[in-house]
């Protein structure tokens, strides 16, 4: 009998050269899932990545610290405990501009993919 179930202990840890640690626990990079992807992060202080607006619905909580979203122009920060649901095809752009690391996790629907996620140059 096969088991109903698995466990992840070996991430798979996203090349970055801006100092964010992003941890893939299961999609494309991971498990070659593309229906979902779940990663846990960590974004150091005054880290960003340009407007993006992605093909698949994205869901963060965070687990520590702060994070600033700007959604079709509104600016909005998240603190440890809230979460919030971006829907698919909306412009944001994501920042930490704040003087501690904020952790947290993401979660894509679609996977998150580099041909799904349209990042502004």
């Amino acid at each position: 009998m096969s088991k109903k179930y698995t466990i992840q202990t070996s991430p798979f840890v996203v090349p970055t050269t801006d100092g964010k640690l992003i941890e893939e626990h299961w999609g494309n990079a991971t498990n070659q899932d593309p229906q979902i992807s779940i990663a846990h992060m960590v974004a150091p202080p005054g880290w960003s990545e340009p407007f993006q607006t992605p093909e698949f619905d994205e869901y963060t909580y965070i687990i520590r610290g702060k994070k600033q979203f700007i959604i079709e122009g509104e600016t909005i920060i998240l603190a440890a405990g809230q979460s919030i649901k971006i829907e698919k095809n909306t412009r944001v752009q994501y920042s930490n501009p704040f003087e501690e690391e904020c952790e947290y996790l993401a979660i894509c629907l679609p996977a998150f993919s580099m041909d799904l996620v349209h990042r502004e140059d």
